[in-house]
């Protein structure tokens, strides 16, 4: 009696099924992808694995491996990786040695199953492992004589060798990647390939992919412009050349006898050249003008695209943070990068808002300033404060930050016996100047140029961020004043900050 229900009720799903246009594989991957939609990640899984069993029985192997390559995503996402390439051999074994439209066919299958275990290595940091992959989807692309595979194929190339820091074969498959399109004529699918690359990278989290495609996408479109410029002044250059030509042997087969018609000529002539050359001279200055303004624009916006772009990274790693040890040295030093960034990004967007300014007492600031950084110092380094017993207009909190930066560092890099100084000058009536002195080893010449610009130099994040200085600077800025190094004092490093009451 039991079978004879369990029956029927099978009988009962199949013909639901059935009325509603679907088979059991299609209703399955569709329930999954709502579960997918609703962050149901278990259940959505389970779904997938259930919908590749019936599709794979339908013999609709296209979409019987995309829901399988589906769940073994969901697997590596909560790190279930063993299980991950236990479905993921299944799913290849399912796949007929040899289909109905031949090996080409069969490869077409085996790609995304190869490429899904790619990724599962990646993201584990196994690199040999990956790379076997990687030369296997090699192998797949050839004998699918797929153009598109072969093009994922190179932006996978580049995602793997990005990723390990193999940036010089990440640049040749980015290169091999454009040059399959050449001179103007490709400019916009060069465009759309560089953009492509750029979201497969941020899909891959690989933010050093990411970064080498964009800058590698503007030095590209500034050359390209620079060509198609050059081009233009050639065309008229040539233009220019041929009327010259013209008017010349026109003006060689002007024959006569009266000496005050062939002057006359001549003159007419010449100030006609004169007046073409102004006049060529003046449209030259306003090409070149528009020239300017324009590049002018396009830097601003890629600016503002490009303070956007790390800002909104910044934003959605922070979250990501939360699931990790908070306390352990590595996710310090990047949720402290990112917080530095989204002040920086903050300090940027309201440059122009100045701080309010209330009286204070620079000799008893100093000190107080001193003694909270005073435990941060070598043993035997000297701590001194150097200030008038004034009241000066300034924003206490702001000069707080610059300042105590500026003597965490010296604490830093002053060895013992040292001394540290904080200082305070009147360089007129309306200009004040705070200064931090130390007898550490300086800075290096080679640093000095690039010392307040963000992201000018690669650094480990567990030595700083090199965010700091850069912060201090645009915190400087909003106060009516600057940040700088004094390249005079030799004994160390010596930093002045200069207001303007």
């Amino acid at each position: 009696m039991k079978k004879v229900t369990i029956l029927t009720l099978i009988a009962a799903i199949c013909l639901s099924f059935h009325a509603n246009g679907q088979t059991r594989g299609e209703a399955l991957m569709n329930e999954a992808r709502e579960n997918l939609d609703k962050k149901e990640y278990i259940r959505a899984r389970y779904l997938y694995l259930q919908a590749w069993q019936a599709l794979t029985r339908e013999n609709r192997m296209d979409e019987a491996v995309a829901c399988g390559i589906q769940a073994t995503a969901l697997y590596h996402r909560e790190n279930l990786y063993q299980e991950g390439f236990d479905l993921l051999k299944r799913v290849e074994a399912s796949i007929p040695a040899e289909t109905a439209s031949g090996e080409a066919r069969t490869a077409l299958l085996r790609y995304p199953v190869t490429k899904e275990r790619m990724r599962m290595y990646m993201k584990m940091n196994r690199s040999p492992k990956a790379k076997e992959q990687l030369d296997r989807l090699g192998e797949l692309a050839t004998a699918s004589g797929n153009d598109s595979l072969k093009s994922d194929l190179l932006y996978t190339k580049a995602v793997y060798y990005y990723t390990f820091g193999m940036t010089p074969q990440g640049d040749e498959a980015l290169k091999a990647l454009t040059s399959q399109y050449g001179g103007q004529a490709g400019y916009d699918k060069i465009k759309e390939c560089y953009y492509t690359l750029i979201d497969v990278g941020r899909k891959a989290n690989s933010a050093r992919m990411v970064a080498r495609a964009y800058d590698s996408f503007i030095a590209w479109n500034d050359s390209a412009k620079a060509a198609a410029a050059k081009e233009r002044y050639e065309t008229l250059d040539a233009k220019y050349k041929e009327a010259l030509a013209t008017i010349q042997e026109k003006d060689d087969t002007i024959s006569g006898k009266q000496y005050f018609i062939i002057a006359l000529c001549i003159l007419l002539a010449i100030f006609a050249a004169a007046l073409l050359l102004c006049a060529m001279a003046l449209l030259r200055f306003m090409v070149l003008s528009r020239k300017q303004k324009k590049r002018i624009t396009e830097l601003c916006e890629l600016d503002n695209l490009k303070t956007g772009f790390i800002r909104n990274i910044a934003a959605r790693m922070q979250p990501a943070l939360q699931h990790f040890d908070s306390e352990t040295p590595p996710v310090k030093a990047i949720s402290n990068y990112l917080s530095h960034i989204q002040e920086m990004s903050i300090l940027e967007d309201t440059i122009t808002e100045p701080y309010e300014m209330k009286e204070v007492n620079v000799a008893a600031f100093c000190e107080q300033l001193a003694e909270q950084v005073r435990h941060q110092i070598q043993p035997e380094v000297t701590l001194c404060v150097d200030a008038p017993r004034i009241s000066v207009p300034m924003n206490a909190e702001a000069m707080t930050r610059m300042l105590g930066h500026l003597l965490t560092n010296a604490a830093r890099h002053t060895p013992t016996g040292g001394k540290i100084t904080i200082g305070f000058k009147k360089r007129g009536a309306h200009i004040h100047q705070f200064t931090v002195k130390d007898t550490g080893p300086g800075i290096p010449e080679e640093k000095r140029a690039h010392l307040f610009m963000p992201f000018a130099t690669e650094k480990d994040l567990m030595q700083g961020d090199g965010l700091g200085l850069p912060i201090c600077a645009l915190i400087a800025r909003k106060m009516n004043g600057t940040l700088s190094l004094d390249t005079d004092y030799t004994k160390g490093a010596l930093f002045v900050i200069e207001l303007l009451a």
